[in-house]
């Protein structure tokens, strides 16, 4: 492995260590949530570290054996990151002031800080050109396109009588806040910059998708787990994050297979004669200036 890859593959490391600490901690000692999760709560905090300890597992892995050229592996990377810095970061807004709340904050200001450092590596250190064939460019645009459709709407009627009778909720504002603020805009902006063949959407989709698909996941894993906690399963929020999982798993793993890096065999440093964004027949060769 090249020396200059070391300093973000060390975040990943650390990232993906404390990651596992907390997540195995809240599935041996669920206790450590009572208390500070509200009990309705309880089988979403099991299913977020299921979820959470095998991102961390995943995360480790890659910082052990990704290399330079393999940038689709560090698209993998990328997504774990968003999810962690979600999921973390739930954790931390919400005031989870147990004993790994330190751990908690940890994660998710180094996850933060990890996408940014990663999102960077990839832009200056990949391939200049890529390729996405035209139908999986825009069935990929108007799949991102649904989470703000569906949770802007949502979340705003959601607030708007919260905001009428300055009432403050004791739990799940920190949903608010993530995903008005970092997560719809993340998919709205890489669904117009994926419509118009753009290297930052044509590249970072599938990290975003994994996002999508970790997160709503763990939804669904949650209402399975509430049998154990003597809660009713509401069969209507679990086939809704199954299929909305699904969907999203779907699209990244199809934009990601499909997803051609130095087309025509265009090299790291060089430049293809055809401009910028240029479409074609077979899709979009696009360089990280789009």
């Amino acid at each position: 492995m090249n020396h200059s890859q070391w300093p973000v593959r060390a975040l990943w490391m650390v990232i993906g260590l404390l990651t596992v600490t907390a997540a195995v901690a809240g599935l041996v000692f669920p206790d450590i949530y009572r208390g500070v999760v509200a009990a309705d709560l309880l089988p979403g905090a099991v299913s977020q570290d299921l979820m959470s300890g095998v991102a961390g597992i995943a995360l480790i892995v890659l910082a052990l054996t990704v290399r330079r050229e393999q940038t689709k592996a560090r698209l993998v990377a990328l997504g774990i990151l968003g999810y962690l810095f979600y999921a973390y970061g739930i954790y931390s807004i919400e005031r989870t002031y147990n004993g790994f709340y330190l751990v908690y904050l940890a994660i998710f200001a180094l996850s933060f800080w990890g996408v940014l450092y990663t999102a960077m590596e990839v832009r200056a250190e990949g391939p200049k050109r890529v390729r996405v064939p035209a139908g999986i460019r825009r069935l990929s645009a108007t799949g991102a396109l649904l989470q703000p459709l569906i949770f802007y709407p949502l979340w705003i009627a959601m607030l708007l009588p919260l905001m009428r009778t300055r009432e403050q909720i004791d739990s799940l504002y920190s949903v608010f806040v993530l995903d008005l603020c970092f997560i719809m805009p993340a998919f709205l902006i890489l669904a117009v910059l994926t419509f118009r063949g753009r290297w930052p959407g044509l590249v970072f989709m599938p990290a975003l998708f994994l996002l999508g698909f970790t997160l709503i996941f763990s939804l669904a894993l949650g209402e399975l787990f509430k049998p154990l906690f003597k809660l009713p399963v509401s069969a209507a929020s679990l086939w809704s994050s199954v299929l909305l999982s699904a969907l999203f798993l779907v699209l990244g793993v199809l934009h990601l297979w499909k997803l051609e890096l130095n087309p025509g065999g265009v090299g790291r440093r060089n430049r293809d004669s055809r401009p910028v964004g240029q479409h074609t027949g077979a899709g979009t060769v696009s360089g990280p200036e789009g």
